[in-house]
């Protein structure tokens, strides 16, 4: 009789705090877990919003390895793939070859930038001044080509006669037409004025098209 006195006490003091509680906060139970679970919700939600896709330069013929060891650290890896028709001394064989030859792309936060650069096989993050996101739409947009039925096959980004900018240097910001000549590029800048132009060497690493956004792979 006295141990089941003291529970029955025990259980009216705890309804009682926490009667109490609830009358000097004006807050539900339900309200509190409801508001707990929120909370790791958004944070849930914040941790996503750190992760983007970049583009990783491999070294020679790294591109799958890369894939791979990617995956085996929990990074999110894409390595568009092309099917091409090989000749071989017997038969000709389908294989699968990188689309983007000495590429790979990855969906990581920028804090784990130090293991990213550690994967055997991983020679930079594509960007003019440091690592530039890719918009998931590009890389969408390529998967679903891949994954069709019809031919995918990379082609060069800079076409004779395009505007391009300067992104990186002293001349950044400039604009002018792209040409190759002679085995060399060139940024050709004109003075309409006079009907003159000047052509300026250039390597590809310091122009985009002009009015692009996003990283471009050089």
């Amino acid at each position: 009789m006295f141990v089941r006195c003291t529970l029955h006490l025990q259980h009216r003091t705890i309804c009682s705090l926490k009667t109490n509680f609830l009358r000097l906060t004006g807050r539900s139970m339900s309200s509190l877990a409801q508001s707990r679970f929120t909370g790791l919700d958004q944070a849930s939600r914040d941790v996503n919003m750190d992760f983007h896709w970049y583009a990783l330069r491999t070294n020679g013929h790294h591109e799958k390895r890369v894939h791979e060891r990617l995956a085996g650290v929990g990074i999110e890896p894409f390595l568009p793939l092309t099917r091409q028709q090989r000749q071989w001394s017997d038969r000709k064989v389908l294989t699968e070859l990188p689309l983007f030859p000495g590429y790979c792309f990855a969906r990581f936060s920028l804090r784990n930038r130090l293991t990213i650069m550690q994967i055997s096989g991983v020679a930079g993050i594509v960007g003019s001044v440091g690592p530039e996101v890719i918009p998931d739409a590009e890389l969408e947009a390529i998967r679903t080509a891949c994954e069709s039925d019809r031919l995918v096959q990379c082609m060069d980004l800079f076409v004779e006669g395009m505007q391009v900018e300067i992104v990186s240097g002293p001349l950044r910001g400039l604009t002018g037409q792209f040409i190759h000549h002679a085995g060399h590029d060139y940024i050709v800048l004109r003075v309409q004025l006079i009907q003159q132009a000047v052509a300026m060497h250039i390597h590809r690493d310091e122009v985009i098209p002009h009015g692009s956004s996003g990283a471009i792979l050089r």
